[in-house]
């Protein structure tokens, strides 16, 4: 039997998951089982092959670890950029980082989950594969302290601009020193 937690991208010890729905539409990835970690080659491979959406994906979630406070996480002490960021460490094998396609286990650890898409969370939750305290503060961004849980708009620059990556920033903040 398939495990139904940690499939997708990154590293097996991460400390920051993001979930989302779908894997990139290319057929190694269409029947994912597992947690795999990537290399630079693989994310520009999935960027030529899936144009810019993908790309965008992969450079908000580079921006959002690099905006991330430095008192908790050390994303932005790697490097000077936030693509140098991305093409050394992103998902990579020790980078603590995971992109999944599969539903959040909310068990696990110290661990910071963002769920990418507020509809992504609430098809989550009604096929009852999430069990949440979500506190909606707006249309976009919802937080479950207890679990260090937060929603967000989807991982594209339209609709988590650098003013939402902000703000995400600082909701991680928060729910990082309620915790």
């Amino acid at each position: 039997m398939t495990d139904l937690y940690n499939i997708g991208f990154g590293d097996q010890n991460f400390s920051i998951a993001v979930y989302m729905a779908k894997p990139p539409p290319m057929p190694e990835y269409s029947n994912m089982t597992t947690l795999t970690p990537l290399t630079c080659e693989h994310i520009n491979t999935i960027n030529q092959a899936c144009g810019n959406d993908w790309r965008k994906v992969f450079n908000v979630y580079a921006k959002v670890l690099f905006a991330l406070p430095s008192e908790h996480y050390s994303f932005a002490k790697l490097t000077a950029t936030w693509q140098q960021y991305r093409d050394q460490y992103l998902l990579q094998h020790s980078s603590k980082t995971a992109l999944l396609f599969s539903p959040p286990e909310l068990t696990k650890g110290d661990t910071l989950h963002i769920i990418a898409g507020r509809t992504h969370a609430k098809n989550l939750i009604n096929q009852a594969m999430l069990t949440a305290q979500l506190d909606w503060l707006d249309d976009e961004f919802a937080v479950d302290k207890a679990n260090k849980l937060i929603v967000c708009p989807y991982f594209d620059y339209r609709q988590l601009s650098n003013i939402k990556i902000a703000r995400l920033s600082q909701l991680v903040a928060n729910c990082l020193e309620s915790s």
